[in-house]
């Protein structure tokens, strides 16, 4: 039988290393420019999950991951961890999100999934939640931003997958795609 703690942390990280796949290959351009109305950026989405890991896996559990603290202030400027400044790298981000990876797991292997801690942005009748609660919530968190990660970097250049040893897609050619595309608009436009 498998251990259910042992089970979420590896789908998590599952979805955790999908995320940064989702940079390889791309010039510092491209992972940091916007491809929606909204500013979604590869870059930016691996630094938003890395802050919230730290959140939800230091500070919810008493334990602090202080480098991130500025980003909870109240006088922070809206989405400023969705994107990433001139003088931010790649690789500072980067280092970040595999620290703030490194000590969510120490606060895996030192809790079980019953272990209380309290959420501080979460509204006080709620906050209080056990450790398989908050795994579960960065879980769908996670899965969310590397979906959208999936289509950013599709947009970019075409590259599409799940993971680098497993793209979950039919392996068929442009030329399928381009018909199985051509096939879905046709069908959109006509039931629109």
């Amino acid at each position: 039988m498998r251990d259910p703690k042992s089970e979420l942390v590896r789908y998590l990280n599952l979805a955790k290393d999908a995320l940064v796949w989702k940079l390889d290959g791309l010039s510092e351009y491209d992972v940091r420019r916007p491809l929606t109305p909204t500013g979604t950026n590869l870059l930016g989405l691996v630094k938003h999950v890395a802050i919230v890991t730290a959140g939800y896996f230091g500070d919810t559990f008493g334990r602090p991951f202080p480098e991130v603290a500025a980003y909870y202030a109240d006088d922070v400027e809206d989405n400023a961890d969705l994107w990433a400044t001139e003088q931010e790298s790649r690789a500072e981000i980067l280092d970040l999100y595999d620290r703030a990876w490194a000590h969510a797991n120490e606060t895996f292997e030192a809790l079980s999934l019953d272990s209380l801690g309290r959420v501080p942005w979460w509204p006080a009748a709620t906050n209080e939640v056990p450790l398989y609660v908050i795994l579960t919530h960065m879980l769908a968190e996670l899965n969310r931003h590397a979906g959208h990660a999936d289509i950013v970097r599709e947009l970019i250049d075409g590259a599409a997958g799940m993971r680098p040893d497993n793209s979950n897609l039919p392996d068929e050619d442009a030329d399928w795609w381009q018909a199985y595309h051509d096939k879905v608009e046709k069908a959109a436009r006509a039931a629109g």
